[in-house]
């Protein structure tokens, strides 16, 4: 018995030291740095793959910007290391990893040009990819993608989380349209439903959906930030892009595009032209059945976009970096609608509202960066400067026939807005597994919006009184936001945890000027003011409406991960985010208007503050890759739309927003990419939200003889349940051909307003290869089998059912070619955004 359990003691023993000696457990580690043979300056984003003697992969990762490799848990042995980038000679070398020698620091790897294969450089990939990382997916657009239509409109549907609706041109995450879009990191002053459609899809090198950004975010949108990364070709000699597409159904659209870029020694000079051409037609119908009533809407838009993006870097030498580029953004474009009512009870109130209207405007961004890197790896501070200037000028007219609903009349309005930001990042590695990151920023942002019209509307000092013109108005909106923030990230073997806090303060005016004709203010007679936290004087013919808002708050984020293994990593994030109303939101000059409904903001209108939480585990498979997710947030005096009785008219509701109390809101989300074979790969993604939404609306308790005294006030509540199954299917035929095939569909939703109908349709496509490799000649037919419309059932503050179209049953056809004959992508200035850490990544 004791022989036996001295053995038992010393096998334990043995086992314990055998679990617990650092010796037995620590793996290797690889490292290096990847430097260009002719220019002496280090590579970034070069494959380096560590694989056994029989050829199969260990383990890998990519260079750095500063073309710097780490490699870890490499097993004891002989291994290969193999270092590969496109336009270069692979290089391959032998390692052993020993008990006594288990880092292996092999220095500068020199990458020698391969000049055989420069001519089959390809800028832009045949299939897109899509990457996991701490805080957001980054999706690399393909030319499976960029076929898909014309604008970055029309490539967004294709992309998980994401819908953009057909009629308005807005654009949701996760459900809700509480999100904000930037292009290369900047917000824009250009309205998001526009700036989709001026911007050309093969303009775009990534898109990044970032659902719980980090503290060195700006902490604005509900469900996130999309940026759109345009290209910036910064490869060695002169090389360009040159892209050319057509689109047709009923009418034409036309884009282009030109990207090119000279790099010489220290300079990079780079530039872009993006060009889009169309005429859009929409129709549909809206049927009340308690009065016995259709609308029929027909609109024809048209319209022409410039963007133009110039820049130059200026590499002063391997620790300073000075970079400056502009943005033109041009637009022009024309609406003209007809709205034909029909009681057909009464045709009497038969009337037809024929509208025309004309859009001009200009954005201009500049901006300048400089970036200073101190001698430890990673250690930097960066300064950006941001300037953005918005001028838009919209006149239309609206003819009436038929009932009189009100005479013709004019608007014209004029939009001037411009915004500055200014930001200082520093970022320091306190170790290897310690990161310090710290930063201000200042962004001042004006807009000023003017109104002249000849319609007629209600005496606001005398409301049963006769009507009287309309005022010139002018809104004077101005928003500063002085902003700090603190990040530190620590990484473990298999764990990393970064936490952060930014703190802003807000201080907010808007101004609002009316001028009446004369004789209308006059002392014995008050204004009525449908806005009490708005304050109200008059002098003269003018009144006067202001509103200040100051506030304070911080934002919180945490974000952890967890890697057990290379083919499985787990993360858990945490963010409190605002959504600051928009200027559609808070404007109190009428946005739109039909016979029937017209739609203004609120001045007054508070932000709307999200706790928002989420999970997710990817796991990588031999061919693809899994993502699940779940995210939760509740929402604070959430944004929401009200619904009013218009006094002046009882058949006509006026549309606004207000806020409401508390909510919440939660969704599950899983995509996956898997490559069955050689020449079949696809995607799939499934994602559900649901969100309990509250709104106000009026209504009439009479609606046979309504009167003021019938209306009543009611609030409502809705559960919004909505879902949506996507798939993507590429197809390899041959080196040179390739077949596409993608399949959406969206379920029954529930808003306040409306049940919305499902949606759904099929895409194909095929692309070809020419010249060497240097073109791609594209052909996609969608919407084949003609299914895509939005229907909907409607109860406040009537009873109404509807369907809207579009042309969606388009054909496109496109030709790119690729001249130069540059190889690797020099350093680029960094996004002020990228601090993530790379998670996975597959066939999209």
């Amino acid at each position: 018995m004791k022989q036996l359990f001295l053995l038992l003691a010393f096998s334990f023993g043995l086992y314990s030291f055998a679990s617990t000696n650092p010796e037995v457990e620590k793996l290797g580690k690889i490292t290096g740095v990847v430097i260009d043979k002719n220019l002496n300056e280090p590579i970034p984003y070069v494959t380096v793959a560590i694989k056994d003697l029989q050829g199969n992969i260990i383990t890998g990762g990519v260079t750095d910007d500063n073309g710097v490799f780490t490699i870890e848990e490499i097993p004891e042995g002989k291994n290969v290391v193999n270092i590969q980038y496109i336009g270069y000679k692979t290089y391959t070398t032998q390692v052993v990893i020993t008990r006594k020698d288990r880092n292996v620091d092999l220095g500068n790897v020199i990458l020698e040009e391969d000049l055989e294969a420069l001519d089959e450089v390809t800028v832009t990939a045949e299939r897109s990819t899509i990457q996991q990382k701490m805080d957001r997916k980054v999706i690399t657009v393909g030319k499976d993608l960029t076929t898909s239509g014309p604008t970055a409109s029309d490539i967004m549907n294709n992309l998980p989380t994401l819908n953009v609706d057909q009629q308005t041109g807005e654009i949701s995450m996760r459900g809700n349209q509480n999100v904000r879009v930037m292009v290369d990191g900047k917000l824009s002053n250009v309205p998001v439903a526009q700036l989709l459609k001026q911007i050309p899809s093969t303009s775009i090198k990534q898109i990044e959906l970032i659902t719980n950004p980090s503290a060195k975010y700006n902490p604005e949108g509900m469900s996130g930030i999309i940026n759109i990364i345009l290209h910036k070709n910064v490869s060695i000699g002169f090389n360009g892009n040159v892209n050319v597409g057509l689109t047709y159904e009923e009418e034409p659209k036309f884009n282009s595009n030109v990207d090119f870029n000279y790099r010489n020694g220290k300079l990079n000079f780079y530039g872009n032209w993006g060009h889009n051409t169309s005429t859009n037609v929409n129709y549909g119908n809206i049927v009340r059945p308690d009065e016995n009533s259709e609308q029929f809407i027909d609109m024809l838009d048209k319209s022409q976009s410039n963007l133009f993006k110039a820049g130059i870097d200026f590499y002063l030498n391997d620790k300073n970096t000075i970079s400056v580029f502009t943005n033109q953004n041009l637009y022009e474009g024309s609406t003209h609608g007809l709205v034909d009512i029909r009681y057909y009870d009464n045709s009497i109130l038969n009337q037809i509202q024929d509208f025309t209207q004309s859009t001009d405007n200009i954005s201009s961004q500049y901006n300048f960066d400089y970036k200073l890197e101190f001698e430890k790896e990673g250690h930097n501070i960066e300064l950006e400067a941001d300037y953005n200037d918005y001028s838009n000028d919209e006149d239309a007219i609206f003819l009436f026939s038929g009932a009189s609903f009100g005479d013709d009349y004019i608007d014209a309005v004029g939009t001037d807005r411009d915004q500055t930001t200014i930001n200082l990042d520093y970022v320091n590695p306190l170790s290897e597994s310690l990161k310090l990151e710290v930063g201000a920023e200042a962004r001042l942002f004006n807009s000023l919006i003017d109104r002249t019209t000849t319609q007629m509307v209600v005496n606001p000092f005398d409301i049963t009184g006769d009507f009287i013109d309309g005022p010139i108005t002018n809104f004077d909106y101005r928003r500063d936001i002085y902003s700090g923030y603190f990040t530190l990230g620590k990484t473990w073997e298999k764990f990393s945890l970064q936490a952060g806090v930014r703190a802003e303060q807000v201080n907010l005016n808007a101004d609002t000027e009316e001028l009446y004709g004369t004789g209308v203010v006059t002392d014995d007679l008050t204004y009525i003011n449908t806005d009490p936290e708005v304050d109200v004087t008059t002098e003269g013919d003018v009144v006067f409406k202001k509103f200040k808002n100051d506030y304070f708050q911080l934002y919180p984020s945490a974000f952890f991960t967890y890697s057990p293994s290379e083919k499985n990593q787990f993360q858990a994030s945490y963010s409190r985010r605002v959504d600051r109303p928009g200027l559609g939101q808070i404007n109190p000059i009428r946005e739109w208007s039909t016979p029937l409904i017209s739609s203004f903001g609120k001045t007054s209108l508070q932000p709307q503050f999200t706790n928002s939480m989420e999970i997710n585990y990817t796991r990588n498979l031999e061919k693809g890759s899994i993502t699940g997710g779940v995210f939760y947030r509740i929402i604070e005096d959430e944004i929401n739309r009200a619904l009013f009785i218009d006094r002046t008219d009882l058949n006509k509701v006026i549309l606004t927003f207000d806020n409401f109390d508390n909510t919440s809101a939660y969704g599950v989300e899983l995509s996956g990419s898997y490559r069955p074979t050689k020449w079949w790969s696809f995607n799939a993604s499934f994602d559900f939200y649901q969100q309990t939404q509250k709104g106000i609306a009026e209504r009439l308790t009479d609606l046979e003889n309504p009167s003021i005294d019938d209306i009543v006030l009611e609030t409502y509540e809705v559960d919004n349940v909505a879902y949506n199954l996507r798939m993507f299917n590429n197809f390899k035929v041959s080196e040179k051909l390739s077949l596409s095939a993608f399949g959406f569909y969206r379920g029954k939703a529930r808003t306040l307003q409306f049940t919305t109908e499902p949606m759904y349709f099929v895409n194909i496509g095929a692309r070809y290869s020419l010249w060497e490799g240097r073109g791609t000649f594209s052909l996609n037919y969608n919407d084949i089998f003609d299914t895509m419309q939005f229907g909907f059932d409607g109860e406040l503050p009537y009873t109404q059912t509807g369907a809207f179209n579009w042309e969606s049953n388009t054909v496109n056809v496109s030709l790119s070619y690729r001249f130069g004959g540059g190889k690797y992508r020099a350093k680029s200035r960094k996004r002020r955004d990228d601090n993530e850490k790379d998670g996975s990544g597959g066939i999209f």
